[in-house]
């Protein structure tokens, strides 16, 4: 195994222990994957993330096909490859259990653009995939399906939460963000309904989102 490969497999477990550590997902639950050559590195199946060693993430092929001598992979590998073959400009997924999006989830419910921030889904909301069981290729499609147009993050009902990211951080820090959001949404909820923004001011916010961050200014 190369330097690289190993830094990246490396870097999958750092993440999945921060997940735990910051309580996105507790004990096995969540996964992760990263886009590696012709297919992807998954986190493995069942194991604790304080346990993994880089030998332990699994190798796939973009249709999901395993070598022979590996660890079984996350029960949730269909919807990885899936959603990297779809979206060939992100590199990784994350997918957690946390506690507040699990809960709007489990009410069928997306989150709303009640604040601007939501953009950081891709639009000007985040939706909830239909429910199937975890595992299937239902439940891949409905995540594809609630996904399509370009957007980053859904909730799945009565389940989780699944979010998308050029880099494994980008895909972390957006479910982060929309553990976040969910919070600040029931919370909101709680002392009244909420003032939600309209499509044309998420379409000025996606925009502007499009130029955020440092840039270099002409010399």
């Amino acid at each position: 195994m190369h330097d690289h490969e190993r830094a990246a497999r490396q870097s999958l477990i750092d993440h999945c222990r921060a997940m735990n550590a910051s309580g996105l997902s507790l004990n096995k639950s969540g996964n992760a994957s990263l886009r590696w050559g012709e297919g992807l590195l998954i986190t493995p199946t069942g194991r604790a993330y304080d346990r993994l060693l880089p030998e332990d993430i699994v190798y796939l092929h973009t249709d999901g096909h395993c070598a022979p001598g590996q660890l079984i992979p996350s029960s949730e590998w269909r919807f990885h490859c899936d959603i990297l073959n779809a979206f060939p400009d992100m590199n990784a997924v994350v997918h957690v259990h946390s506690t507040h999006a699990t809960a709007l989830a489990c009410l069928g419910e997306g989150i709303p653009a009640f604040h601007y921030m939501v953009a950081v889904g891709g639009g000007d909301r985040i939706p909830c995939a239909d429910y199937a069981t975890f595992g299937t290729t239902a439940l891949s499609d409905n995540i594809l399906h609630a996904l399509a147009g370009g957007l980053r993050a859904c909730l799945m009902a009565n389940h989780g939460q699944v979010t998308t990211g050029k880099t494994l951080s980008e895909a972390y820090a957006l479910a982060e963000e929309v553990e976040n959001l969910a919070r600040q949404y029931m919370l909101a909820r709680t002392l009244g309904p909420t003032c939600n923004l309209s499509s044309e001011e998420m379409t000025v916010v996606l925009e502007k989102f499009k130029h955020y961050g440092q840039q270099r200014k002409p010399e």
